[in-house]
């Protein structure tokens, strides 16, 4: 039995509170703990196999949007059929249970767009199996690419990296998913658009608020597969970047105002996600650290989570540590002896392969774990140096158990936890001293992202 199901089990036969912090010091906790079937997808995760999908969407030349959807061999077109027939290929030997779905629509003259032009997303959708589980975790990648000249579909835009690096991860993801069951749905979605305006990703985010998709998180990939800056030379394939919001785009007056008595403009929904992949990266991604940007995005650029943060989506962008701007949006040509395109020769596969490790433990983990506490709040209506939470079962889920997060109020990273079977506890930490949040623990050890409180009325 392992030390997390022991502790479950000590946990469910009885103390709460104070008495677990004494149980259970901080030194014999081992969590996240590990999921035996998150380790072993992880493992399956192939260099080789994200090189040969990078390899055979930069051979159709162009993915630019506005290029042909004609041509058997050449141009998005042909891109997108190749990529629906790789993840029905999957789903048929996974049992047909992974969803395809062509989302197609009428691009019209605008913004980056001259003339009219037919455009589709893929989305690739694996059921959750408990049906009164309604969330859906969901990452993406843009399919499309562009040249140096925005609206120049017909010359050559390999778009290894930017965004074949996406595609590839997610490719493999729905590789190894296919056969796997979950309780929550996962979602798998390739965007075009992106590069003229994130087009693909808007219909889509408009798509997803007026059905009333209950999207509980959305990890964008763009641009994770090559670890050597431009200009400087510095090289890291130890680090990737998650971009999250600070302030949530859609935020209510009545949140606005929670927001403010709690200080907790460090603890938005995306920020609790972006903390909650530095957890996995630890615990299932052998030398990978993810760094915590606090930005939504890079400065004067976006990218295809925006849109869903502002219809009120929790959503982060995964990128990585450093850019190199001769291989991303640039015509592939030679100049003073520097060769500039977006080229698989310039992409490193092994770093590729640790970011796709970090989005598959990251889905898998979430979807096997019960929901959020519904509620968490922490009392304030006395002074005094204990803390005092509590909270509301889970919508969704098995839950055995809650892990408590503290960290002190100039920290970004949870410093302790504390776990309980009880939906109260009392710390003895000051509430003026430290920021709280709640996660529900399910039977294999997954954890759900962290609630941060409210104040109790």
């Amino acid at each position: 039995m392992t030390s997390f199901k022991m502790k479950c089990l000590l946990l469910l036969c009885g103390g709460v509170g104070l008495l677990l912090i004494q149980a259970f010091p901080l030194q014999a906790q081992s969590f996240p703990a590990r999921d035996s079937l998150i380790e072993h997808l992880v493992s399956e995760v192939s260099a080789d196999s994200l090189r040969a999908y990078v390899y055979t969407l930069v051979s159709f030349g162009t993915r630019h949007t506005l290029s042909t959807e004609t041509d058997p061999h050449r141009g998005i077109g042909a891109a997108r059929r190749w990529v629906i027939a790789k993840l029905r290929d999957y789903s048929q030997r996974g049992g047909n249970r992974l969803q395809v779905e062509e989302d197609r629509w009428m691009l019209n003259p605008g913004e980056r767009i001259p003339f009219a032009h037919p455009i589709a997303n893929i989305i690739a959708t694996l059921p959750g199996t408990d049906t009164a589980d309604h969330r859906i975790f969901m990452a993406s990648a843009h399919l499309d690419s562009r040249r140096t000249d925005v609206l120049d579909s017909v010359g050559d835009a390999p778009g290894a990296n930017d965004d074949g690096s996406g595609v590839a991860a997610l490719l493999e993801i729905a590789r190894l998913i296919a056969d796997q069951r979950f309780p929550a749905t996962i979602k798998l979605v390739f965007f075009s658009g992106e590069e003229q305006g994130l087009y693909g990703s808007r219909h889509l985010a408009e798509r997803a608020a007026r059905e009333g998709w209950p999207i509980a998180a959305l990890l964008n990939n763009d641009i994770i597969g090559q670890s050597t800056a431009s200009e400087t030379l510095q090289q890291d394939n130890t680090r990737v970047r998650v971009f999250s919001e600070t302030i949530p785009a859609m935020e209510s007056p009545e949140q606005a105002r929670m927001r403010r008595l709690t200080s907790g403009d460090n603890d938005s929904p995306s920020r609790e996600l972006a903390r909650y992949l530095y957890e996995m990266a630890r615990c299932y991604v052998p030398n990978l650290d993810v760094v915590l940007i606090y930005r939504p995005d890079r400065f004067l650029r976006g990218g295809d989570h925006l849109p869903f943060q502002q219809k009120g989506y929790t959503a982060v962008r995964i990128t990585e540590y450093y850019e190199n701007f001769n291989h991303q949006h640039q015509d592939v040509r030679v100049e003073n002896g520097i060769t500039y395109g977006d080229l698989p020769a310039f992409m490193d596969f092994d770093y590729l392969r640790k970011n796709t490790a970090l989005n598959l433990a990251t889905l898998v983990g979430l979807s096997r774990a019960p929901s959020p506490p519904a509620h968490v709040w922490l009392s304030a209506s006395e002074l005094g140096n204990y803390t005092t939470l509590r909270w509301e079962k889970p919508q969704y889920g098995r839950c055995v158990g809650y892990r408590v997060l503290m960290r002190d109020t100039d920290q970004p990273l949870w410093q302790r936890h504390f776990f309980t079977t009880d939906t109260i506890i009392t710390l003895p930490y000051s509430k003026d001293n430290a920021f709280f949040a709640v996660q529900a623990i399910g039977p294999d050890g997954d954890l759900s992202l962290p609630l941060f409180p409210t104040i109790a009325r």
